[in-house]
């Protein structure tokens, strides 16, 4: 059984941390952690609209340029 889901990516994007859903990026900012907790409060919303969502962290090991 595949369940469609709503996908934020946590990832570097123009030299800061960012989050892309569907080729649309925000959240920006220099800390990580403030954008992963930006993709958590979308997938929240999304789930509470009764959309499954998946939140993905990546480049997080290693280096990044912008």
């Amino acid at each position: 059984m595949n369940i469609d889901r709503v996908v934020f990516t946590v990832t570097p994007h123009d030299g800061q941390w960012a989050v892309e859903q569907g080729g649309r990026y925000f959240g920006h900012s220099r800390d990580k952690e403030d954008a992963k907790a930006a993709a958590n409060r979308e997938a929240r919303a999304n789930q509470d609209a009764g959309r499954p969502c998946q939140v993905r962290i990546v480049g997080e090991h290693g280096f990044f340029g912008g």
